[in-house]
């Protein structure tokens, strides 16, 4: 009989060549191919921006990773992230609900400049002069006050009636570190300068409540438990809808005072991103009428920014406001300068 001898290096060779082959096939046989997809942070509420991209995805077949923060957090926590990640970017687009953070990260040098082609319908004051950002769908500041407890001749009418007396521990306020409030005081050390907003945060700090969120001041405000709360038009619009008896007021806009803060979405690509192409179509798909319309009529009352919406934000009623004339470059300056001196002054929540 013939012997079959079989050398040991051969061996080895067969078997390492058999589980490369193994492999391979296993591989090959499980994976599929998920298609183009583009990774989206979103600062907006997630009620609010979930469906759009939801609609974006279906219609492009462009699958959408979308990210969310808590509440309280969420503009701030998503651009650190974004700080975090820049070596190896994981996020292509930012929906930002706010503008101030936004900026800085293009000083950062973290934004990719894109030129969207529907750009052009959107005002200068909101557009990025270096095309990194465009801002659409914006909501006001204002107040929110429980008609019940507040009669209407009595109403606050400015921002500073956060450090009048009368309304010691009956009005409130979030924390100015995060979101819109952070911008709100930003914008303030801005225009006031920096000792006259120090002295305001001071005052406002010992006669307000304090906390964690603008969807909180606006609960507690619907609830009763406060009087009235500075907060964004779409948290109290929300209060309204659910049922509670609650109004607003577009605040300072008597002769001499400075109007009430429009702060918009913030649009941007993120520089190095995974997927720039998607990316394109996706801020392309966001900066059209159709998207800014849908925003007005919706839960959240975005205020339409685009010469082509034809809505209108349920938050306006029909009335006139006077909006404040803001650098937001300038306030981004006086960014490091108001959040050192709230994280000095302002205690946690629970402890007010």
């Amino acid at each position: 009989m013939r012997s079959l001898i079989i050398r040991p290096a051969a061996t080895r060779s067969t078997v390492y060549l058999w589980i490369a082959l193994c492999v391979l096939s296993l591989c090959m046989g499980c994976w599929t191919s998920s298609g183009p997809e583009v990774a989206v942070y979103a600062a907006l509420d997630a009620e609010f921006s979930e469906p759009i991209l939801d609609d974006f995805q279906a219609a492009t077949q462009i699958n959408v990773l979308d990210n969310y923060d808590i509440e309280s957090t969420k503009s701030v926590g998503l651009t650190n992230r974004i700080r975090l990640e820049k070596n190896r970017p994981r996020c292509d687009v930012f929906w930002n609900n706010e503008i101030l953070n936004t900026l800085r990260l293009a000083r950062e040098g973290l934004l990719d400049a894109y030129l969207s082609p529907n750009a052009a319908d959107y005002p200068t004051d909101f557009v990025s002069p270096s095309h990194h950002w465009v801002g659409i769908g914006a909501r006001a500041r204002v107040l929110i006050v429980n008609n019940k407890l507040v009669p209407i001749d009595e109403r606050p009418m400015s921002v500073r009636d956060l450090a009048d007396p009368k309304w010691k521990g009956k009005c409130g306020l979030a924390i100015p570190l995060f979101g819109t409030t952070a911008t709100h005081a930003a914008v303030l050390f801005s225009e006031l300068g920096d000792e006259r907003a120090k002295q305001f945060m001071v005052d406002v700090h010992a006669n307000a409540k304090v906390l964690s969120g603008n969807k909180q001041v606006a609960l507690e405000v619907g609830s009763g438990q406060l009087a009235w709360g500075l907060t964004d038009t779409d948290d109290a619009i929300i209060e309204r809808d659910n049922g509670q008896d609650v109004s607003f007021v577009f605040p300072d806009q008597g002769e001499g005072e400075p109007g009430a803060l429009l702060i918009p979405n913030t649009i941007c690509i993120i520089k190095g991103g995974p997927n720039p192409l998607e990316a394109r179509r996706l801020v392309d798909h966001l900066l059209t009428p159709e998207i800014e319309n849908r925003l007005a009529v919706g839960a959240s009352a975005q205020i339409p920014l685009g010469a082509k919406a034809t809505e209108t934000s349920r938050a306006l009623t029909g009335e006139t406001v006077r909006w404040m004339k803001v650098d937001f470059r300038a306030a981004a300056d006086k960014w490091d300068t108001a959040a050192d001196f709230v994280r000095k002054t302002f205690r946690s929540p629970a402890d007010n």
